[in-house]
């Protein structure tokens, strides 16, 4: 056999060493490296990992470690591990996989309905890496308090419910600094001028938009329970809310999940900053997180010249208005016994 023979056969033999091996790379990098049943799952890498760590944390998703690994080594991500949340698509492969876990997919984050600070931080930190606990101690921190003209009891006004875009390692500093900026967004000037028109601060406005969401789930009904509200203050007249008085009572007692659906007597000479039956003028924070609706509401409100309301017999959610206090008895005679009669307790 000539030179020329062997050297023919040996490139053959390369050119079939190299398609096979070809053949097989292709076949590590480009078939299905999934085992989850779902379509598509979120993989959650937090901050400070490293290879090994996303490797036990993906290993329940992934087929075959060993092809994952092999692309993983080839595109360098060992050495470039990223935090954050990313998505498995059924039916994905290796090279897929790995290219996933470099694009870290945003949270919609929402929240609303919170009645105190811990709540929001729970719910919050259900939703990102950072915890609840990490978040509170953010949110309280005295001197981000004393710079933004906070308090512990107030603080929460900053939240403004609604859904947020960020990403799921976000930490509780950045959070709330993206907080205070959507706070200061929300309180441009044509709100700040409209607070000011009804003699409240933005901190005040809030506070009382909180009472009023408490007060009515019926959205056009806020404007008019705002007013009468802003009446009261302006006659130094108490508030006299009961949705303070439920408030006053669960902090007290520390239990915000009891439901209460009556204020008794006894409890309207509750001692609390909270009691506005007891106390002339605002509470010292929100009793819950208002809505835009009732935010709104206060900066918008119905003009009237009533000065009490109470709970309709007559439309279920709605309530009804006086000017007098004969009128307003006559309609709270007619609650009275309706709530009797259904025997209505705490």
């Amino acid at each position: 056999m000539n030179l020329k023979k062997i050297i023919t056969i040996a490139s053959v033999a390369l050119m079939s060493g190299l398609l096979i091996y070809g053949f097989i790379l292709a076949n590590q990098i480009f078939s299905k490296n999934t085992k989850f049943s779902e379509s598509e799952i979120y993989v959650h890498i937090p901050t400070g990992s490293t290879y090994d760590d996303v490797k036990k944390i993906i290993e329940p998703y992934i087929e075959n470690t060993k092809r994952f690994e092999l692309v993983a080594n080839k595109r360098n991500y060992p050495e470039n591990v990223k935090p954050g949340r990313f998505l498995f698509i059924k039916g994905m492969n290796s090279y897929a996989l790995v290219k996933a876990l470099r694009s870290n997919i945003p949270v919609k984050l929402a929240f609303n309905n919170q009645e105190r600070i811990e709540n929001l931080a729970g719910r919050v930190g259900s939703q990102i890496e950072a915890d609840s606990l990490s978040l509170l101690t953010t949110f309280k921190d005295s001197i981000f308090l004393k710079d933004n003209g906070f308090t512990d009891e107030n603080v929460m006004v900053m939240f403004i419910p609604n859904t947020y875009e960020l990403y799921w390692n976000t930490t509780a500093e950045k959070f709330r600094d993206k907080m205070i900026k959507e706070y200061r967004n929300f309180w441009n000037k044509e709100r700040t001028e409209k607070a000011k028109k009804q003699g409240l601060t933005i901190v005040e406005a809030t506070i009382l938009a909180s009472i009023v969401h408490k007060e009515s789930v019926k959205k056009d009904e806020r404007p008019r329970i705002a007013q009468v509200y802003l009446n009261r203050l302006r006659v130094g007249m108490p508030l006299q809310a009961d949705p303070t008085v439920i408030f006053a009572i669960k902090k007290k007692s520390n239990d915000f999940d009891q439901v209460i659906k009556r204020v008794f007597f006894k409890d309207l000479t509750m001692v609390s900053p909270y009691n506005t039956y007891m106390n002339i003028g605002l509470p010292p924070g929100p009793i819950a997180m208002p809505d835009i609706t009732a935010l709104e509401a206060v900066l918008n409100p119905e003009q009237n010249d009533f000065i009490y309301f109470c709970a309709s017999v007559d439309r279920f959610g709605y309530h009804e208005f006086a000017a007098t206090l004969p009128e307003h008895n006559k309609n709270a005679k007619k609650y009275s016994d309706w709530i009797i009669s259904q025997g209505v307790i705490r």
